[in-house]
């Protein structure tokens, strides 16, 4: 429970002041002298009834405050207007995502996992998903819904799309997503371990393209430096891998970034892609005041008959049971 207007409260404390006046107002009264106090008796008796109507007084002073105060229960809240920013999550799933050279997994499994931790971090922003190799696809389009996002990044899976590294369709797909947007901060977060072999858009043009609509690409190149296992087939045993050297256009994803105001990061293990993350979500962080009513139960009803109910008691038993006589 809370309260509209809590600094009336403070009216209670004149209760407990106006018992003590009382008391020391009846102790000072002088008393009659009567010579034969035995009819009065069976009245000392019932004289608890003569406090009565004071306690009812009381009661409805109480109840009145408290009604006043304004008494309200619940605490629902609805979001009327939220201007986050709205990310695109472009993550390469092309075969050697598969490859085994970032611990406890490769590099596929470490990277979503990296981008649901992400996503769990934001709080008013707009994120949608797309996937890409030789082709993209868009996994989730722009929306607030959290759990629909790390449910989708969790079944990101490869073999969805036919194998090759299209990073130009990747971008082209992302920017798409967020060219009508609403807000005016847009981001693409370009995940690849490879260099451009597919897709008829060319990197540097779509980037250039995202670029004219406000759109900032942070790219992070996902591998180790020199040599990692590279899945190359499967076998009676399983998958079958073959040391490669680790080939990521690091030039491209560098000129993509900066063109377009965003910047490059190399991600060599789990522990530094997760630091880029973070670093990502420093600088984007949303500055945009949130909009939020509360919606509240008013409670003063109770209050207020309780006072109306003491109040009608305490009339009528001063005017039958309990009389001031001058």
């Amino acid at each position: 429970m809370s309260f509209a207007r809590p600094l009336l409260l403070l009216g209670l404390l004149a209760l407990p002041l106006w018992w003590w006046a009382r008391a020391q107002r009846l102790r000072h009264l002088t008393g009659v002298r009567y010579s034969d106090v035995r009819p009065a008796v069976g009245l000392l008796e019932r004289a608890w009834v003569a406090q009565v109507p004071v306690a009812l007084r009381s009661v409805c002073y109480g109840a009145l405050v408290l009604a006043a105060s304004g008494p309200r229960l619940g605490a629902a809240r609805a979001e009327v207007r939220s201007e986050g920013i709205s990310i695109v999550i472009a993550l390469d799933i092309s075969s050697s995502m598969l490859s085994e050279d970032f611990s406890p997994s490769n590099r596929l499994d470490v990277a979503k996992q990296t981008a649901i931790d992400f996503v769990r971090g934001r709080q008013s922003d707009r994120i949608g998903v797309v996937a890409f190799a030789a082709e993209a696809l868009t996994q989730v389009p722009i929306t607030t819904d959290y759990g629909v996002l790390e449910q989708a990044i969790a079944n990101i899976h490869i073999g969805a799309l036919e194998d090759g590294t299209a990073i130009g369709t990747g971008i082209a797909t992302a920017a798409n997503r967020l060219r009508r947007a609403p807000g005016k901060s847009k981001v693409i977060i370009l995940l690849t371990d490879g260099e451009n072999n597919r897709g008829t858009v060319d990197p540097r043009t779509a980037a250039q393209a995202a670029a004219a609509f406000g759109i900032r690409i942070y790219t992070i190149g996902v591998g180790t430096q020199g040599e990692a296992p590279v899945p190359t087939g499967r076998g009676f045993l399983g998958m079958r891998y073959q040391t490669m050297p680790v080939q990521i256009d690091e030039r491209l994803l560098g000129e993509i970034a900066a063109g377009s105001g965003g910047r490059y990061f190399r991600a060599t293990d789990s522990e530094s892609l997760r630091r880029i993350f973070d670093e990502i979500n420093r600088l984007e962080k949303s500055t945009v005041q949130r909009v939020i009513y509360r919606r509240f139960d008013e409670a003063y009803r109770l209050p207020l008959a309780l006072a109306l109910l003491a109040l009608a008691l305490e009339v009528v038993l001063s005017a039958t049971l309990v009389v001031r006589v001058p």
